[in-house]
């Protein structure tokens, strides 16, 4: 004998948008798994907008040697769907990555392998794609944390003022550690921010968009060495003709490295998200 689930006529108790219930006869089997089974593939997954909860079935009248005289009842409920509750105002969230940046660059690290086809091949002291007239370098990539923050601030704190203080922090370098970063790694890189409603207490969600770079000590460029640069300042190599005695050419040799600021330094403090 088939399985037949069917549902009671007086079953459905439904509170709109809150939970429902709905009751169902079950015959034809004497094993409760798949009396379960059927009511499953008998009430809908969906009602009202709700959730189908676990099913359970309970025993009416059970003859192990006579299944199509079973009876059971089945009890469905629903519930709503539970979507997360929206960012409140003071919530903040975060995110990053580390996929660097490109830097164009004229001096190698170390010249590992210099190979002639004939005699000796000259040595530039580490300057990259050298011609008779300049150094053309070549772009790498270079360790750049970019990160951003979405934080939920009350309308009272986006004044127009706070709006030009984002403004005229955009392009700056942190003046003082700045989210584990230190002075001189961090690049403000500017927010975007939109008011959610139009309400007296109604908040702002900003999004601030940064990146680091680290600083560092100890560089040498060919025989030049003890240079030092913070993250985003700019390191660059002057070149002058020299004679390579091992080949007997004239050659473009490192003579000079300078280090330049190029962003004015600002106090994120001014942001309002901390440090």
């Amino acid at each position: 004998m088939a399985i037949t689930c069917t549902e009671n006529i007086d079953s459905r108790q439904i509170t709109e948008g809150q939970s429902a219930e709905l009751i169902y006869t079950i015959t034809g089997t004497a094993d409760e798994a798949a009396a379960i089974a059927t009511l499953k593939a008998t009430a809908p997954t969906v009602l009202h907008n709700m959730k189908r909860q676990p099913v359970t079935v309970e025993p009416v009248h059970v003859d192990t040697t006579h299944p199509d005289k079973c009876l059971w009842t089945g009890t469905v409920h629903y519930a709503p769907f539970e979507y997360p509750d929206p960012p409140q105002t003071g919530d903040s969230s975060f995110s990053f990555d580390t996929g660097g940046g490109t830097q164009h660059i004229t001096q190698s690290l170390q010249t590992v392998g210099r190979y002639a086809a004939s005699g000796t091949a000259p040595d530039f002291g580490g300057a990259i794609g050298v011609t008779h007239d300049n150094v053309e370098g070549v772009d790498i990539t270079v360790p750049v944390y970019n990160f951003s923050e979405t934080h939920y601030l009350p309308a009272s704190q986006v004044t127009n003022a706070y709006k030009g203080t984002l403004f005229q922090l955009t392009g700056k370098v942190n003046n003082a550690p700045f989210r584990g970063l230190a002075a001189g790694e961090c690049l403000f890189l500017g927010a975007s921010g939109s008011r959610r409603g139009t309400g007296p207490d109604d908040d702002w969600e900003i999004t601030f968009r940064f990146a680091g770079s680290p600083n560092r000590t100890g560089i040498s460029v060919g025989p030049i060495t003890g240079i030092s640069k913070k993250g985003w300042e700019y390191l660059w190599v002057r070149y002058a003709d020299a004679e390579d005695t091992g080949s007997n050419t004239l050659v473009k040799q490192p003579v000079a490295a300078y280090v330049e600021r190029v962003y004015e330094e600002g106090n994120f403090a001014a942001l309002g998200i901390g440090t």
